[in-house]
C-alpha cells in the first residue's frame, strides 16, 4: 500500500487495458480517475489535479505527445509516465523532450508498474522538498519557480532538460559518468541510451553557454562522462 492515497490520472481508450489498470491500482492504495480520450484526459489533468498521470500514446482526439507539451506548456509539472506499445528509441526519446517523467512499453507487469510509480512519485517530492538558486555565468536557475534566465530573461526548458540541469547544478566539479547520470535522474530504468544523454546536453548548452561547441559550464570528460562547472 501506498503511504498515502495518491491520485492517479489513467488516459486510455482501451477499455480492457483501463480497466486492469484501474482495479491493481485501486488495489494498491491509489485513488483512480480515468478517461478514454485525449482531449477528456487534458481537461482532468487541467481540472481534477492528480498527482500522476498514465498517458497512452495512440488516443482519440488528441496524442499522448500533444497532451503531454500542452500540460508542459502551461506550466502544469504534473509527473507523466508514458505507456505505448511502440518500441523504438526515437518514440522514447521523444516523449521524454515533450516532457515525460518516464515511459514504459505494453505489456508490462503490474509490479513494475507500480514500482516505477512510486520511484517517479518519489523523485518529484524530494525534489519539491527544497527551493534552491544556481547561479553560473549568464544564466540563474531558481528551482522554487522553475525558472532558468539568461541576462535576466527566461529561456525556456522542456522537462528533461531541466531535471538534467539541476542535477548537473547539485553536483558541481564532479565527473559524472553517463551511466551515473541517467541512474540519478530518470531512475534504473530508462530505457534511454547514452546517445539520447548527450542530444539532451547538447540542448543544454545551447541553451546556457556563451558557444556550444566550446562550452564554459558542461564540459565533457572523455571516456566518462560530464562534469558541471559553475
Amino acid at each position: 500500500m501506498t503511504d498515502r492515497k495518491s491520485r492517479v490520472l489513467v488516459i486510455e481508450d482501451d477499455e480492457a487495458i483501463l480497466m486492469g489498470l484501474r482495479e491493481n491500482l485501486e488495489f494498491s492504495g491509489f485513488e483512480v480517475i480515468t478517461a478514454t480520450d485525449g482531449k477528456e484526459g487534458l481537461h482532468m489533468a487541467e481540472t481534477r489535479k492528480p498527482d500522476l498521470i498514465l498517458l497512452d500514446i495512440m488516443l482519440p482526439t488528441m496524442s499522448g505527445y500533444e497532451i503531454c507539451r500542452e500540460l508542459r506548456d502551461s506550466r502544469n509539472r504534473v509527473p507523466v509516465i508514458m505507456l505505448t506499445a511502440r518500441h523504438e528509441e526515437f518514440d522514447k526519446l521523444h516523449g521524454f523532450e515533450m516532457g515525460a517523467d518516464d515511459y514504459i512499453t505494453k505489456p508490462f507487469s503490474i509490479q513494475e508498474l507500480l514500482a516505477r510509480i512510486r520511484a517517479v512519485l518519489g523523485r518529484v517530492r524530494q525534489s519539491e522538498g527544497a527551493e534552491e538558486k544556481f547561479k553560473f555565468g549568464e544564466c540563474m536557475l531558481d528551482t522554487g519557480s522553475r525558472v532558468l534566465t539568461r541576462k535576466g530573461r527566461e529561456v525556456p526548458l522542456t522537462k528533461t532538460e531541466y531535471d538534467l540541469l539541476v542535477y548537473f547544478c547539485r553536483n558541481p566539479g564532479k565527473a559524472l559518468s553517463r551511466e551515473q547520470v541517467m541512474n540519478d535522474v530518470w531512475g534504473v530504468e530508462y530505457y534511454g541510451t547514452q546517445r539520447s544523454l548527450d542530444s539532451f546536453v547538447a540542448s543544454l548548452r545551447a541553451k546556457i553557454e556563451k558557444k556550444a561547441s566550446s562550452p564554459d559550464h558542461i564540459l565533457t570528460v572523455h571516456g566518462v562522462g560530464y562534469r558541471f562547472l559553475n
